[in-house]
């Protein structure tokens, strides 16, 4: 893959990122569909947030791309967790599987926005849009990107206080989020 660096400055941010992660590219046609869920996830984590926010839950995503105790695409990453057919296909026996309705376990997944039982349309479209244009940048290396989670894995919302937080190594608090990630001792 042809990595190149610029420093770019948007207008959502303000701010210049200035340090590389590995990030590694998928089949082309899922890299796309890779954009769309890490703008997706920054917008339902951290859309009222600043650079920092936005770089650090992206961080976390990219970081469990990289780590094989984890999916190895971004969109698998976001959607991890247990997932329940839909009670509709469930009735008909010799439905195909690719016919199948399945939907996440609420309030089981890794990213709780995904399966709130929320709507996930953004709709706040122009911020959508800025989250997009700067998920592309960071998938196709179009800007140099700054883990500035120090590896987390991890993070939760700072007024909430998850039972897994106290088996993790706290690694840094950006914003509202609280980042972690398994020792490495």
């Amino acid at each position: 893959m042809h990595c190149k660096f610029k420093f770019i400055a948007f207008a959502l941010t303000g701010v210049i990122a200035f340090a590389p992660v590995k990030i590694q590219a998928e089949k082309v046609p899922e890299y796309h569909l890779s954009v769309e869920c890490l703008a997706l996830n920054m917008y339902h984590e951290a859309r009222s947030q600043g650079t920092a926010g936005l770089f650090a839950v992206s961080a976390v995503v990219l970081n469990r791309v990289n780590d094989k105790r984890f999916p190895n695409s971004v969109c698998e990453v976001i959607y991890q967790g247990p997932t329940r057919e839909s009670w509709k296909t469930r009735q008909h026996e010799d439905l195909p599987e690719n016919e199948r309705k399945y939907y996440p376990v609420k309030n089981r997944c890794q990213f709780s926005w995904y399966c709130d039982g929320k709507s996930d349309t953004p709709h706040n479209e122009k911020k959508y849009q800025e989250l997009l244009d700067l998920a592309e940048a960071i998938m196709y290396n179009e800007i140099s990107f700054v883990d500035i989670t120090d590896g987390a894995l991890f993070y939760h919302a700072d007024y909430v206080t998850p039972g897994w937080a106290k088996t993790k190594h706290k690694t840094v608090e950006v914003e509202d989020h609280i980042f972690y990630r398994w020792d490495t001792k």
